[in-house]
Order: C-alpha cells, then sequence, then structure tokens
C-alpha cells in the first residue's frame, strides 16, 4: 500500500452548512485512528460552507468544489475521488464519537466478509441538545437480511464500507430523491454480510433546513413513488423527475420548519418521553399550520400516562 494512501476516506457532503460544519470536521479530526482522508464534496453551497472548510490548517483535508446536484450526485464525486478503500459515510452537521473509525475499522479488518458495518445513533436537535437515541431496525446479518423493504436497514451516516462493493452497486441513485442511501441497501444487501453496532458512533442533528424531511408531511404521491422503487429495487427517471417536482413545491422553508417541530414532538412522545417539550414544540407546528389535525391529536396524547401512550403506540405501529 502506498504510504501516502489513506485506510480511509471520511466521505462528507455539504451544501449550505456554515451554520454546523466546524463542529463535524472538528469531531473527525479528533478521531482516535488517524490515517484517514476527510473528503469534503461542497454541492454548491451559497453560503460561506467554503470559508469554514478552509478555516482548518489539516493537510488530511480534502475539498471539492461542484456544482449544487444533490447529494446523491455529491456522493458519487466522492466516491470517484476517494482514495481509500473503505468509506465513512458522514454529514455536515454530525459529530463523530473519538473512537469512531476506531471501532469500525477493527471490526471490519476482524471481519473481511463484511461490506458495510453501521450503527446506532443519539439524535440532537438543531442546538446541540440530546433528544432520544436511535436503534436500527436490525443488528445482525441475519436480521438485516430479513428486514422488510420498507424498512431503512442503516443510519446513513453512521455506515463504514468498502469503496468498491458501492461502485459495483451503481453507486447512489439520483432519481431516488430523499432515499438514494435506502434503494442502495435494498440492492446490495443480499451481496455480502451487513451489520449493525448497538453502540451510537455519532450524534445525528435533526434542523429543519436538512433536505430530508418527515415523509408524513409529502403528498402521498411521494410515498407511493418510493415504496414502488423500493420494493423493485429501482426507479426511473421519469419518477425521478416527478419526486423533483414534489420536492419543488413541498420543501419550502414552512415546511420543512413544521416537520421539524413536528418530528421532535413525536420522539418527545414515543422515544423520550418528556409531555411538556412534546407540548412546546407540537405549538412551534401550529404557529406554521394551525390546520394541521395531527398536531392537534398528539398535543391531546401527550397529557396520557407514558406506559398507556406506549402501549398506544406499539399498537398502532
Amino acid at each position: 500500500m502506498e504510504a501516502s494512501k489513506p485506510v480511509i476516506t471520511v466521505l462528507m457532503p455539504a451544501y449550505n452548512a456554515a451554520r454546523y460544519i466546524a463542529e463535524a470536521i472538528e469531531s473527525v479530526l479528533l478521531q482516535t485512528f488517524a490515517n484517514f482522508e476527510l473528503l469534503i464534496v461542497n454541492d454548491g453551497s451559497t453560503d460561506a460552507t467554503v470559508d469554514v472548510i478552509k478555516s482548518f490548517n489539516d493537510t488530511r483535508i480534502v475539498l471539492i468544489n461542484r456544482n449544487n446536484g444533490g447529494v446523491a450526485k455529491a456522493l458519487n464525486t466522492g466516491l470517484e475521488y476517494a482514495r481509500a478503500d473503505y468509506i465513512a459515510r458522514f454529514d455536515a452537521d454530525d459529530i463523530c464519537h473519538p473512537k469512531r473509525l476506531e471501532i469500525q475499522y477493527g471490526f471490519m479488518g476482524s471481519n473481511p466478509d463484511y461490506h458495510i458495518l453501521g450503527s446506532a445513533a443519539d439524535y440532537m436537535d438543531m442546538a446541540g441538545n440530546y433528544v432520544f437515541n436511535y436503534q436500527p431496525p436490525g443488528h445482525s446479518n441475519e436480521q438485516l437480511q430479513y428486514l422488510d423493504y420498507t424498512l431503512c436497514p442503516f443510519i446513513h451516516s453512521t455506515v463504514f464500507y468498502k469503496k468498491d462493493e458501492i461502485i459495483a452497486a451503481g453507486g447512489y441513485d439520483p432519481n431516488a430523491l430523499g432515499f438514494e442511501d435506502h434503494l442502495l441497501w435494498r440492492n446490495i444487501l443480499k451481496k455480502g454480510k451487513v451489520f449493525n453496532l448497538s453502540q451510537s458512533l455519532i450524534k445525528v442533528r435533526l434542523n429543519p433546513e436538512s433536505v430530508t424531511i418527515d415523509e408524513k408531511w409529502c403528498p402521498r404521491e411521494f410515498r407511493q413513488i418510493k415504496y414502488s422503487a423500493l420494493q423493485k429495487g429501482t426507479i426511473s427517471e421519469g419518477q425521478g423527475n416527478e419526486l423533483y417536482r414534489i420536492a419543488r413545491e413541498q420543501y419550502r422553508p414552512e415546511i420543512k420548519e413544521g416537520a421539524y417541530y413536528a418530528l421532535l414532538a413525536k420522539k418527545f412522545l414515543w422515544n423520550n418521553h418528556q409531555p411538556i417539550k412534546a407540548r412546546e414544540n407540537l405549538k412551534e407546528v401550529l404557529q406554521v399550520n394551525r390546520l394541521d389535525w395531527r398536531s392537534y391529536g398528539l398535543f391531546m396524547l401527550s397529557f396520557l400516562p407514558a406506559g398507556l401512550l406506549l402501549k398506544l403506540y406499539n399498537t398502532i405501529k
């Protein structure tokens, strides 16, 4: 192996992430495993993202600038330029556990027949406050291989994978707007062993500026296209164009803000029972959309005892 070739490429797409990206970069540079490159693909940011990146003086940071084309195209660009055999995915508003790379590289080195390794994650709000812990829907290879196609097997920014396997599978499909990772896992899962660690290795930041919003805030047509594509394992360019049309109409700042607070409210009801915080966030939702009947329903549910609420949630789920 070339002396200058890194063992791991930390692949970080970035779009208008100036508010959070410094903290994300710092968490990578402080890793206990040091033989990596941090490949940041700037996807046409119009804020100070590039200035923040350039403020760091570390030769392991590699910056690629491209015109805005969406996260899938940014990731495919990153795969093209990545020098390492292993890719650690990471988002520009998240925070890495200091031993993330050490732990994931150690697992893959001890288990060379595994192709993808994910982990649990702690979710935080846009201010960095803890909201809840998320465990993936499966951990062992057997659980993940037989997972229902509607469930995404990995938290995208936790995954650590063999670059060649992802490239051989065609990389990320830009037509699968908002679920490009889910569709990729759907097509690659049967080709090798996979695993999710129960340990949380990153903090995922929920914020209204994120491209992905709770799909319940999207029209039914979006969900129909998404799950049809996941069932078939492919999506057409025409379907992709339709998703982009929906996104142009749907991803307005006020809708994304409402979806953000709605998501926080639900997590403070179901995952980390704090009804007062749930109601505070529901009030924010109703400031955006006073006709959102779901928020009124959740507001009423927030007064139920935790045990009864959890039982109701499991019944509905």
